[in-house]
């Protein structure tokens, strides 16, 4: 089977109605995994996201978690797991090497989907259902923007923002400290802000808020949100 880099994974019935995983390049589902390649190049999202953040994130950061993952999961009962099994097994155990195994999967996942939803330039604004359900969620795009922005301030320290659904099964935007994900605890996970400091530091310093309303604004491909939360 070809797995391109649009495609995805819908859960079964224990994750409930649309629960869907970015599948990562692989070719089996079992280790070594490996990291997929990027889906542009290096430089294809500046000024928003420079080169040099970029090689460093995926090819350091991304690339590291990769290679921890196998190295801590080699002969443990996640050998032959496929990426995101990976995840929900081990959020399941607070032994403390299954954590060490779920940050590094999750991370390992978090950039792949991470990575898979932008587009150089951008499509800049959602439309059709997605826009009229961001309006009626968040009061239109910019409330989108701002609310974004607000629960980011809410994670302590390194995380991620993600689009998702709250327990009422409604549009979300929730803030996950570290490497943790909706996906862990069932949830869809339709678009990831990456707050951690190397994710942007280089660009923008401390301004994270800047760095935030840039990537929305600019390097989105809404049509891959409006697939993930379609299928």
């Amino acid at each position: 089977m070809t797995i391109t880099r649009r495609t995805i994974l819908v859960t079964g019935a224990a994750a409930a109605a649309a629960t869907v995983f970015p599948l990562p390049h692989i070719a089996r589902a079992a280790l070594p995994l490996k990291q997929p390649a990027l889906p542009f190049a290096e430089a294809d999202l500046a000024p928003v996201i420079s080169a040099k953040t970029v090689g460093l994130h995926y090819g350091k950061h991304h690339k590291a978690y990769f290679d921890k993952l196998n190295t801590l999961a080699a002969g443990s009962r996640y050998a032959d797991m496929d990426l995101i099994e990976i995840v929900e097994a081990a959020a399941k155990s607070k032994g403390a090497d299954d954590v060490k195994i779920f940050n590094n999967a999750a991370q390992a996942w978090n950039h792949v989907a991470y990575w898979d939803q932008f587009v150089p330039g951008g499509s800049n604004r959602p439309t059709g259902n997605l826009a009229a359900s961001i309006d009626e969620t968040f009061g239109g795009y910019d409330g989108f923007t701002k609310r974004a922005v607000d629960v980011s301030d809410t994670v302590f320290g390194t995380g991620w923002v993600w689009l998702t659904r709250d327990d009422d099964n409604k549009l979300a935007l929730i803030g996950y400290e570290d490497g943790n994900n909706p996906v862990a605890v069932g949830r869809p996970a339709y678009l990831g802000i990456d707050i951690w400091e190397h994710a942007y530091y280089l660009d923008y310093e401390n301004r994270k808020a800047e760095h935030i309303r840039a990537v929305l604004d600019r390097l989105i491909n809404w049509k891959v949100v409006e697939e993930r939360i379609n299928a």
